[in-house]
């Protein structure tokens, strides 16, 4: 899963990403070439299941995030390659700057989501003479894509992002194939000076009345979590605690983005690591191995899981199995948020 941050040029995209990836990604000024980085996500769960087994190693999950370019107001010779570039990730993360006031931010809010509707719009207005074509001629899944391209340019018309309106699997599966940039779900991040960190849910509140039903919102300084993502952990601490902040700015982010994609996470715990995996809700077992090792989901027989509130109650793998909540589930099992799983497998 890749998360995009955009935005217009000067609002803290980068500065955000570089907070986000704790510095790890040199980041290249005034380039055109997308930053692409990863961020892990806190997961008090994992320290959770860590205290009860024993192991070597705690590693968490994580999600790609990729800084595109800030979008030029009024366009520019850069303007479609940066689309492009929106084009390809599953979810947006867009920044937004509150520096000026909460006004100025809807205003420029509001501006680059039509700058993304347009885009669409111009897109579905050419693929659908083509699909429409193809229809007369037999097609059938040309005009499975026809129908949603003619909903779709109804739904840009009436100036609506395509996100707001409801898609069944298959119509979604259309919209994926076509990148369409108004339909993938969006985080807004409103980027606030140091000085309004007392004022942050203030801003969150004048800025939600603006914000879609179906959009999330999160609000902080950019520079301060850039700042605190180059401490130290003592001092980060510190820092977040001295500036009335419970966790870095991935905890509430990263969960916005779980929710906008509807992921969860499984946990495989052992000696070795305990490790946290994402995926989708809705998920098969063999599936959740095919996010650990390709062989295993091949070779899935079966998996022998728990959730995790059971090893926190009953504070052992052995009074899990002694209590009979240790589940041998099939193929046909949909993974829950929360499972710890080992998956038997035969290759």
């Amino acid at each position: 899963m890749e998360c995009g941050i955009v935005g217009f040029q000067a609002v803290g995209k980068t500065t955000l990403f570089k907070a986000l990836t704790a510095h790890a990604i040199e980041v290249q000024a005034g380039s055109m070439a997308p930053n692409v980085g990863q961020a892990e996500i806190p997961d008090p769960r994992l320290d959770q299941i860590a205290g009860v087994i024993t192991t070597r190693k705690i590693i968490p999950a994580k999600v790609q995030l990729v800084d595109i370019p800030g979008v030029p107001s009024g366009g520019g010779a850069s303007h479609g390659s940066i689309l492009a570039n929106i084009r390809n990730v599953d979810a947006l993360c867009h920044v937004v700057n509150c520096f000026d006031g909460v006004t100025d931010a809807r205003s420029a809010c509001q501006d680059l989501l039509t700058e993304l509707a347009l885009s669409d719009l111009v897109l579905v207005e050419s693929s659908l003479d083509k699909a429409t074509r193809a229809a007369r001629g037999g097609d059938k899944e040309a005009a499975a894509r026809r129908d949603v391209l003619e909903r779709c340019k109804g739904v840009l018309e009436d100036e609506k992002p395509l996100r707001s309106a409801t898609w069944n699997e298959q119509e979604q599966a259309i919209l994926r194939s076509y990148g369409m940039l108004s339909s993938k779900p969006q985080l807004v991040v409103a980027n606030i000076s140091e000085t309004d960190i007392e004022r942050t849910d203030q801003v969150a509140t004048e800025l939600s009345e603006f914000i879609a039903d179906q959009d999330e919102l999160i609000v902080l300084c950019a520079e301060l979590e850039s700042q605190i993502a180059e401490l130290p952990p003592d001092d980060r601490d510190e820092m977040l605690s001295s500036m009335g902040l419970q966790e870095p700015a991935i905890g509430p982010l990263a969960r916005a983005i779980n929710t906008l994609l509807g992921l969860g996470a499984f946990y495989t715990a052992g000696e070795k690591e305990v490790r946290s995996w994402i995926i989708r809700q809705g998920s098969s077992a063999p599936e959740a191995a095919g996010s650990v090792h390709s062989d295993i989901e091949r070779g899935f027989i079966r998996a022998e899981c728990y959730h995790v509130d059971e090893l926190l109650e009953l504070g052992s793998e052995k009074a899990i199995k002694s209590a009979g909540k240790l589940r041998s589930e099939g193929k046909q099992y949909i993974m829950q948020d929360g499972d710890v799983v080992h998956f038997l497998f035969n290759v």
